[in-house]
C-alpha cells in the first residue's frame, strides 16, 4: 500500500508532466538558430545606436545581427542579438552546452557584458577566493564560470 506521502508526489509529478505537455503543444519551438537573445538596458533608445555597441559585441562584427528598440512599459532599451551563421545539430545540443562549446553562449556572455559597460561603464568580475581549493569550491568555481555563458546559476 502506498503512503500518503507517495501518493502527493505522484499527483504532483503527474500535474507537472500535464502542465508540460500542454505547454509543448502551444508554443511552437524555434529552431536555437532563429532565437534572439535579449537584454533590458538602463538607457533611452535614441543613446544606444545599433552601428556602436559596445566592443564585446563589436568583437562579432558581421557575425551577428542586433535589434536595438524601446524595451516594454517605458522600461529602457531592449538589446537583442542573435548569430547569423545556422548552428550545427550538435552545437545546439545539451552535450555541447554542458562542455561548453556552444556558441550562444559566448554570445549571451558578451552581451551581459555589453549591458554592464553601457549602464556602469566597467564590467565587475567576481573576486579571487581567498581560501584553499577543495572539492566543493572547485565545483562552485564550474558553476560560476558556467553560469555566464548559461544566463543562470
Amino acid at each position: 500500500m502506498l503512503s500518503k506521502k507517495s501518493l502527493w508526489t505522484m499527483g504532483a509529478g503527474l500535474a507537472a508532466a500535464a502542465v508540460v505537455v500542454r505547454r509543448s503543444q502551444t508554443q511552437p519551438l524555434v529552431p536555437a538558430d532563429e532565437r534572439w537573445l535579449k537584454v533590458t538596458v538602463n538607457r533611452e533608445p535614441g543613446d544606444m545606436p545599433a552601428d556602436k555597441l559596445p566592443s564585446p559585441l563589436q568583437d562579432y562584427g558581421d557575425r551577428i545581427e542586433t535589434r536595438v528598440s524601446a524595451a516594454p512599459g517605458d522600461r529602457g532599451t531592449e538589446l537583442a542579438v542573435r548569430l547569423r551563421e545556422p548552428l550545427p545539430d550538435v552545437m545546439g545540443s545539451v552535450p555541447a552546452r554542458l562542455a561548453g562549446l556552444d556558441p550562444r553562449q559566448d554570445l549571451r556572455r558578451a552581451l551581459r557584458d555589453a549591458k554592464a559597460l553601457l549602464e556602469g561603464g566597467e564590467v565587475l568580475e567576481p573576486d579571487e577566493p581567498t581560501t584553499h581549493d577543495t572539492p566543493g569550491g572547485r565545483l562552485v568555481g564550474v558553476l560560476t564560470r558556467r553560469a555566464r555563458g548559461e544566463g543562470v546559476l
